[in-house]
C-alpha cells in the first residue's frame, strides 16, 4: 500500500467528509469541492504559494485564506549578501471570501488593499504573477511581473488524512520545473529571470487539519544534463501510510521515492545538513545560505518556522536506475511547527 497511486477521477471526499482514497497522483484527478467539507468555515485552509529562484536572487508570494485568518505575503531574497525580507498582511476571518479555485489549472486569485496588489493569472500552459507591495521594506515598493511556463508534465499531488480526526485532510499539489521569465524590482534594482536556468514552483494546498502539526518540506529545481530536474521531499504532516510526497521530476516525468530523512544539526539550522533515503535514491549534502526564520505567537495562533535556503549536492536515482549527479543546486528545506 505504501506509495499508493490514485488513478481514478472521482470526488476527493466521501459523503461523511473523509478522504475517498488517500494516496498520491500525478495531477489533480481527485476533485476538490469546498462545499463537501464537513468542518466549520473557520477551520478550512486554502492557499497558493509560489517560489521563483534564480542563481543569486529569488522571490516568494503567498495568497491564503486560512479560515479565521488570511496571510498575504511576499519575500525577496538576495543570496549574494545574503539577505531576505518578508512582509505579511493579516486579514481577519476571510472564510472563503477570497474565492480560491477548486483546481490549480483554472481560475485566477486576486488580492487588493491600500498597500498590496497581487494577482495570480492562469491561462493554458502559463501562469503570471503580478505584485506591487507598497512600503515593503524601508518605505520602498516591491514590484514583480513574472511568467511561469507550465507545459504538459507530471506533478506531485497527495491526499493525506489524519488518524485522530476522520474529517481532517490535506490535499496538496506541488508543481516544479516551471521555467521563469520576467522581473522583480526593489530599491532601484531590477532583477531579471532567465527561462534557460531559472524556475518556479507552486505549492497549492486545500484542507482542514488538526491544531498542532510539525512538518518538514524541501524543494528545488535546476538543469541536469540539459534537462529540467526538480524534487519535492517532505514528511511529518498527517498520516502518510498510503503515500509520501517524496518525488523526483526529470524531463517532465515523475519518479516516486520512498522515505526521506532530514538530518538537521541539533545546535544550528545554518550548519551543513544531509538528506538520506530509505531506498538509497536521494542522498544529498546541503550547505545553508539563509535561515528564513519566523515566529508568531498570538494567543491561539503559534508558528515557529525555519525555511533554510542553500545548495545541495549528491545523487538522485530515477526509476530506471539512472544516476543523476547533483552539484550546488539552489533549493530550500524547512522545519515548521504550527498551532492554528
Amino acid at each position: 500500500m505504501r506509495n499508493h497511486e490514485v488513478t481514478k477521477v472521482q470526488p476527493l471526499l466521501k459523503e461523511d467528509g473523509s478522504l475517498r482514497e488517500p494516496g498520491w497522483s500525478r495531477s489533480l484527478i481527485q476533485q476538490y469541492d469546498r462545499k463537501a467539507i464537513k468542518a466549520p468555515k473557520f477551520r478550512i485552509k486554502e492557499w497558493d504559494y509560489y517560489l521563483i529562484l534564480a542563481e543569486d536572487f529569488g522571490v516568494a508570494f503567498t495568497l491564503s485564506d486560512d479560515g479565521y485568518i488570511g496571510l498575504q505575503s511576499a519575500t525577496l531574497f538576495d543570496f549574494t549578501k545574503p539577505w531576505e525580507h518578508t512582509e505579511t498582511i493579516l486579514n481577519a476571518f476571510p472564510m472563503g471570501k477570497m474565492n480560491f479555485p477548486s483546481d490549480s489549472s483554472v481560475g485566477d486569485v486576486k488580492y487588493h488593499d491600500k498597500r498590496l496588489d497581487m494577482e495570480y493569472l492562469v491561462t493554458p500552459g502559463q501562469r503570471r504573477i503580478t505584485c506591487e507591495f507598497k512600503n515593503f521594506c524601508d518605505g520602498k515598493t516591491l514590484k514583480a511581473d513574472i511568467t511561469l511556463e507550465q507545459p504538459e508534465m507530471d506533478t506531485m499531488v497527495i491526499a493525506t488524512p489524519w488518524k485522530e480526526k476522520k474529517t481532517a485532510f490535506y490535499y496538496n499539489q506541488k508543481i516544479n520545473c516551471m521555467r521563469a521569465s520576467g522581473t522583480v524590482t526593489f530599491d532601484g534594482v531590477e532583477h531579471k529571470f532567465n527561462p534557460e536556468t531559472d524556475f518556479g514552483t507552486l505549492d497549492w494546498g486545500r484542507g482542514v487539519w488538526t491544531y498542532d502539526n510539525r512538518w518538514y518540506w524541501g524543494s528545488g529545481n535546476g538543469v541536469v544534463n540539459g534537462k529540467p530536474f526538480g524534487f519535492n521531499i517532505g514528511y511529518g504532516f498527517g498520516d502518510t501510510t498510503a503515500a509520501t510526497e517524496n518525488i523526483l521530476f526529470y524531463d517532465g516525468k515523475a519518479h516516486k521515492l520512498d522515505d526521506i530523512k532530514f538530518n538537521i544539526p541539533a545546535d544550528s539550522y545554518t550548519k551543513p545538513w544531509t538528506f538520506t533515503s530509505s531506498d538509497g535514491r536521494f542522498e544529498m549534502d546541503f550547505v545553508p545560505i539563509i535561515d528564513r526564520a519566523a515566529k508568531i505567537d498570538v494567543k491561539f495562533i503559534i508558528t515557529d518556522q525555519h525555511q533554510v535556503f542553500g545548495r545541495m549536492s549528491g545523487k538522485a536515482i530515477l526509476d530506471d536506475g539512472t544516476v543523476l549527479e547533483i552539484k550546488d543546486l539552489l533549493c530550500f528545506a524547512e522545519d515548521v511547527h504550527n498551532k492554528y
